[in-house]
C-alpha cells in the first residue's frame, strides 16, 4: 500500500476544495500529479512545478499557456518555503 505524504495530503484536500471557476487548472493539475505518480513513489510539489514549467516552455498555445501559469501560481502559493541553516 502506497504512503500517502503530507505534500500529497494537502494538494488533494486543495484540488477538492478549488472553485469551480478553476476547472481547467484542476485538470491539468490532476493529470500531471498522474502522470508523476505512474512513474515516481512519491511526487511533490516541486516536482509538480518542474512538470508545468516545461509546459510553459514548450507550450505554444496562449490559452493552454494561461491554464499552465495560473496551475503553476497555486501550487507555488501551497508550496512552503526551503529553510536555510
Amino acid at each position: 500500500m502506497a504512503q500517502i505524504t503530507p505534500t500529497e495530503s494537502q494538494l488533494a484536500v486543495y484540488l477538492k476544495s478549488m472553485d469551480s471557476q478553476f476547472v481547467s487548472e484542476k485538470a491539468v493539475l490532476v493529470e500531471i500529479y498522474q502522470d508523476l505518480s505512474s512513474r515516481k513513489t512519491v511526487v511533490g510539489n516541486k516536482d509538480i512545478i518542474f512538470s508545468l514549467l516545461e509546459k510553459l516552455e514548450t507550450e505554444n498555445d496562449v490559452i493552454k499557456l494561461d491554464i499552465y501559469r495560473q496551475a503553476l501560481e497555486m501550487v507555488v502559493h501551497l508550496t512552503p518555503d526551503d529553510t536555510i541553516n
